[in-house]
C-alpha cells in the first residue's frame, strides 16, 4: 500500500501574464483587452461583476431615472390630449425587473470572461509582494498587476448616521418613502432626489452651500438648483446635520444648524466617495497614495512601482465608467500589444447628470477658462429658450446653453447645457470639441429642425 500526505504540502502558486484586482467596468475591459493579444489574463472579484456601475450605480439608476421621467410623461399627457386613467406607482414591480435585470447583466459579464478565456478568481486579494497576491489563501503572481477596485460612498462621522442609507441602500429599498431627505450636493445626490421628487415624495436636499453641482460651471449650478425646486424638492441650503436619532415608530428626527426635520422615512447620504483601497495590502509594496487615499498614477497609469498599475475611481480622479474603460484599454494596448504611447487623454471628456431635465458638459467651465486664458480672450455664447415639447402644456421648463470660445478663431473649449435631451446631443458635439472645433465650424454645420440642438449652431 502506498501511502501519500498533502496536508504540509504549500498550495502552488498560479502565475499569470496579468492579473487586474476588481471585476468592475475598467477592470473586466482591460483584461478581456489584453486576451486578445494572446496572454494569460485573469480578474479577482469578491463581490458582484460588473462593479458599482452595474450594480449599485449607473445602470440600474438610469433605470429609476427613466422611471421618473414616465412620471413626468404622465403629468404631460393632458396637453397632448390623451386621457389616462393612473391607477398609481408599484415601486415593488420596478424594482423587481429592474434588478432582473441587472442580474442578467452579471451573467453577461461573467460569460464575456469565459469567452474571452479570462479566469475568473472569486475573492478579496490582498498584496504580498509586488507580483504577487493572496486570495483566500491562495497566491497568485503575475508580471503585470492592475488596481480596478473602485470606490464605496461615504457615511459621515457623526452620532446616528448609520440609520442613513447611501446610494447602495438605495437600490435596496422595497418600498417608496413617503418622507426623503438627501444630503448632498454632487451629481448623485441631484440625480436621486430628482428621481424621488419626480415620483411625489416629499423630498429635501440639504446642501452646505448655496447651489447644487458647484465644480460644474456657474449656469449649470444655477439653473439645476432653480430647477430641482421647480420640480417639487425642497433646496435647503447651508445646512448641515449634527444629529439623527431614530424613533419608536421607525422614523428618523435630524438634528440640523437649520432646525429640526422630523417624521423622516428615508435618510440618504451622498455626500462623497472613498476609494476602495485601504485594505488590498499597499502598504506591504510601497505604493503611493495621497491624503484622500487615491492611489497616484502617472499619465499611463503607472503608480511608484515597477509592474504594478491603476485605474478607475481608485485614483480619484473623473469617477465615470466610460473613462475605466477608455484608460484600462489603452493601457492594455501599451502593455500586450506595443503600443507603447497609449495613454487615454483626460481633457475634453463629456459628462451627463442625470437631473431633470438632464445636464450635458464638456470641456472648460466659464470661470476655468477665465483663469486659463483671461477673461479679455474668451467669447461666450448662450441661449435661453423654450424646447417646442413644452408649447402645448402649461408647465414649462427652459433649455440654457452655453458656448465658451477662445479669440481670435473662437475655437471651442466649454459646451454647457441644461435641458430636455441634452444628454442624447451632447456625445457629437463632444467629438467636435474634442477635434477641435471652431465656432464657425458649428455654424457651417446646417440645423436640423425643428430640436433643441439646432440651437448649437445657430447661437450669434
Amino acid at each position: 500500500m502506498t501511502w501519500r500526505f498533502f496536508s504540509n504540502m504549500a498550495p502552488v502558486v498560479k502565475k499569470f501574464d496579468l492579473l487586474v484586482l476588481g471585476g468592475g467596468s475598467g477592470g473586466l475591459a482591460t483584461a478581456r483587452r489584453a486576451a486578445e493579444f494572446g496572454v494569460k489574463a485573469a480578474v479577482v472579484e469578491e463581490g458582484r461583476w460588473g462593479g458599482t456601475c452595474v450594480n449599485v450605480g449607473c445602470v440600474p439608476k438610469k433605470v429609476m431615472y427613466n422611471t421618473a421621467v414616465h412620471a413626468e410623461f404622465i403629468k404631460d399627457h393632458k396637453g397632448y390630449g390623451f386621457d389616462v386613467d393612473v391607477r398609481g406607482f408599484d415601486w415593488g414591480a420596478v424594482k423587481k425587473s429592474r434588478d432582473a435585470y441587472i442580474k442578467r447583466l452579471n451573467g453577461i459579464y461573467e460569460s464575456n470572461l469565459e469567452k474571452s478565456n479570462v479566469e475568473k478568481i472569486v475573492g478579496h486579494a490582498a498584496f504580498i509582494d509586488s507580483q504577487t497576491v493572496d486570495v483566500s489563501g491562495q497566491k497568485y503572481t503575475a508580471d503585470h498587476i492592475i488596481i480596478a477596485t473602485g470606490g464605496r460612498p461615504v457615511v459621515p462621522d457623526l452620532p446616528g448616521a448609520e440609520h442613513g442609507i447611501t446610494s447602495d441602500g438605495f437600490f435596496e429599498l422595497e418600498d417608496l418613502p413617503e418622507k426623503v431627505v438627501v444630503v448632498g450636493a454632487g451629481y448623485i445626490a441631484v440625480e436621486l432626489a430628482g428621481i424621488f421628487g419626480a415620483l411625489g415624495v416629499d423630498t429635501s436636499l440639504l446642501i452646505r452651500y448655496d447651489q447644487v453641482l458647484r465644480t460644474f460651471d456657474g449656469m449649470i449650478s444655477k439653473t439645476v438648483t432653480e430647477n430641482l425646486e421647480t420640480g417639487g424638492v425642497k433646496v435647503v441650503r447651508r445646512t448641515q446635520v449634527s444629529n439623527v436619532v431614530k424613533e419608536e415608530d421607525g422614523t428618523l428626527t435630524l438634528a440640523t444648524n437649520s432646525g429640526i426635520i422630523d417624521k423622516v422615512d428615508c435618510l440618504l447620504w451622498a455626500i462623497g466617495r472613498v476609494p476602495n483601497s485601504d485594505n488590498i495590502g499597499l502598504d506591504r509594496v510601497g505604493v503611493s497614495v495621497d491624503k484622500h487615499q487615491n492611489i497616484e498614477v502617472d499619465e499611463y497609469q503607472n503608480t511608484n512601482i515597477k509592474g504594478i498599475y491603476a485605474l478607475g475611481d481608485v485614483c480619484g480622479r473623473y469617477l465615470l465608467t466610460p473613462v475605466a474603460i477608455a484608460a484600462g484599454r489603452r493601457l492594455a494596448h501599451r502593455l500586450f500589444d506595443n503600443k507603447e504611447n497609449w495613454k487615454l487623454d483626460y481633457n475634453n471628456i463629456p459628462t451627463v447628470v442625470f437631473s431633470h431635465p438632464p445636464v450635458g458638459t464638456v470641456g472648460l467651465t466659464e470661470e476655468e477658462a477665465q483663469r486659463k486664458y483671461g477673461q479679455d480672450k474668451l467669447k461666450i455664447y448662450t441661449s435661453n429658450f423654450v424646447p417646442m415639447y413644452y408649447s402645448v402644456l402649461e408647465h414649462k421648463m427652459r433649455c440654457n446653453m452655453k458656448l465658451i470660445c477662445v479669440l481670435p478663431d473662437e475655437k471651442v473649449v466649454g459646451l454647457h447645457m441644461v435641458g430636455q435631451g441634452c444628454d442624447e446631443m451632447l456625445q457629437g458635439f463632444g467629438v467636435a470639441i474634442k477635434m477641435g472645433a471652431t465656432k464657425a465650424q458649428f455654424d457651417d454645420c446646417v440645423a436640423i429642425h425643428p430640436t433643441s440642438a439646432e440651437e448649437l449652431v445657430t447661437m450669434r
